[in-house]
């Protein structure tokens, strides 16, 4: 158990971020090109890239290339299930129920 604590510690702030936790919502509803990211956080390219490496580097996302552009998914089954709940009761928007 010791050991999984620090490991668990470090996954979670992987997610402990506003910031990361609206990249990982927008992800949560399926693969996303960094564009799209952008303009949907209104986060700025540095910022995003920075946090989309603190993603990747954590194995919580993953991407593809095609071409010039970038799309991002999330990879990490843990992530995954516990955005599900995240998005169920955080991320939708008022109304959305």
């Amino acid at each position: 158990m010791q050991k999984k604590s620090q490991q668990v510690s470090n996954f979670l702030k992987g997610l402990a971020s506003p910031h990361r936790l609206i990249i990982l919502c927008l992800l949560s509803e399926g693969e996303k090109n960094v564009g799209e990211l952008i303009e949907a956080t209104g986060l700025s390219q540095t910022s995003m890239s920075q946090h989309l490496g603190k993603l990747k580097d954590e194995g919580i996302v993953n991407f593809r290339r095609d071409h010039r552009t970038l799309y991002y998914a999330i990879c990490h089954d843990a992530v995954k299930d516990v955005m599900a709940v995240l998005f169920k009761y955080f991320c939708k928007e008022d109304g959305d129920e």
